[in-house]
């Protein structure tokens, strides 16, 4: 079972996906997000679908939009694989590294990409999205981290290094918060049909050319390690989305060009679906 949002922007309706048939999400509710992730929403959403209470739909020829309704906080992970960590020329860290994304950059994942005014290093990041389902404040425990978890997506954490790391006092968030700088999707995969989120493979593609390829269990902090540590110092909330991190095979490394106006970007989680975006101009 595949849940996604379907529709113009800020006009998106949410469809579930099963076996190569949809079916409209509407009679359960307007829309993917905090409040239907809080109600327990995608099971709720599996037990309607069994007892045939949604009708199937049309979704040819509509654009695919992000699978989750804006986030009210997009928390972000950085230096989460050791290889990445070293291609960035730091040390693996201690304890995760937090930075914040706007959560106006989610956008659909085959969006056009917006390279900003003034970028001159625009990169691409193949990451694990991790969507929050309950609010998250003081775990005890791994397990309570676990249960947090509402489901996860493909998620490119876009970055403008010069914006990021060549400014005064270290600006992580100004280059991570561009404009449609976080495609996420095709579509969000509930936790229950998703049971281990520490074995999936990662890959990304530059223009059809091979850039990351790594899987989760390479990461130095893992899903419930994350939830739980962020949960000691923020409040993540219903509909919040993470990025867990991004593996070696980014720009950054100096082996690759930098994003260019007309560059295609693809990345894909296994499971999670593939993304297709084309860098445009702001």
């Amino acid at each position: 079972m595949k849940l996604l949002r379907v529709g113009a922007p800020g006009e998106e309706r949410p469809v579930l996906l099963e076996d190569g048939r949809y079916y409209d999400l509407r009679p359960l509710t307007p829309d993917v997000d905090g409040r239907f992730l809080a109600q327990d929403g995608p099971r709720r959403a599996r037990i309607a679908l069994d007892s045939g209470e949604l009708p199937e739909t049309d979704v040819l020829g509509l654009r695919i939009g992000a699978p989750i309704a804006r986030p009210g906080a997009v928390l972000c992970i950085g230096q989460n694989y050791a290889a990445h960590a070293a291609e960035s020329g730091a040390e693996p860290p201690a304890e995760p590294i937090l930075f914040h994304k706007s959560p106006n950059t989610v956008v659909g994942p085959y969006d056009e990409v917006l390279i900003p005014r003034g970028s001159v290093k625009t990169d691409w990041e193949a990451e694990l999205g991790v969507v929050i389902g309950k609010r998250a404040r003081y775990l005890e425990s791994l397990d309570e981290a676990r249960a947090c978890v509402a489901g996860y997506v493909t998620s490119n954490d876009v970055s403008e290094r010069a914006f990021q790391l060549g400014r005064p006092g270290g600006q992580w968030s100004k280059g991570k918060s561009c404009e449609t700088f976080n495609p996420v999707g095709p579509w969000f995969v509930p936790a229950h049909e998703l049971p281990d989120p520490q074995v999936l493979e990662l890959r990304s593609w530059v223009n059809g050319d091979p850039r990351q390829d790594s899987k989760t269990s390479d990461m130095i902090f893992g899903v419930a390690e994350i939830i739980w540590h962020l949960s000691q110092f923020l409040v993540l909330e219903p509909g919040d989305l993470v990025n867990t991190g991004t593996p070696e095979g980014v720009a950054l490394s100096g082996r690759f060009d930098y994003l260019r106006a007309g560059d295609v970007m693809e990345i894909e989680v296994a499971g999670l679906g593939r993304q297709r975006t084309v860098c445009g101009l702001a």
